[in-house]
């Protein structure tokens, strides 16, 4: 397991309630489980619309089981945003 930072941005933010947490997780999909557990509701839903980024490198399409992270690592949590 590697332990790091998840940082929401925007909608994710205001749908969390906070700007970051840490985060303990083999891969992306089981470190966004543990973040839909813990701030159920809204979160849940703005998470299904966001991008991510991990160490400052897209996600894109890959699923998210095969996405490792790293110790020390940063995810950054990315809802939509207008204009560009």
């Amino acid at each position: 397991m590697a332990a790091g930072t998840i940082r929401y941005w925007a909608a994710a933010k205001a749908a969390a309630g906070v700007a970051e947490e840490p985060y303990t997780a083999e891969n992306l999909a089981d470190a966004l489980e543990a973040a839909r557990a813990k701030h159920p509701g809204e979160l849940v839903r703005v998470l299904q619309r966001c991008s991510f980024l991990i160490d400052g490198d897209p996600v894109g399409t890959r699923a998210h089981e095969t996405v490792r992270l790293a110790e020390g690592g940063t995810v950054e949590v990315l809802p939509p945003f207008a204009g560009g």
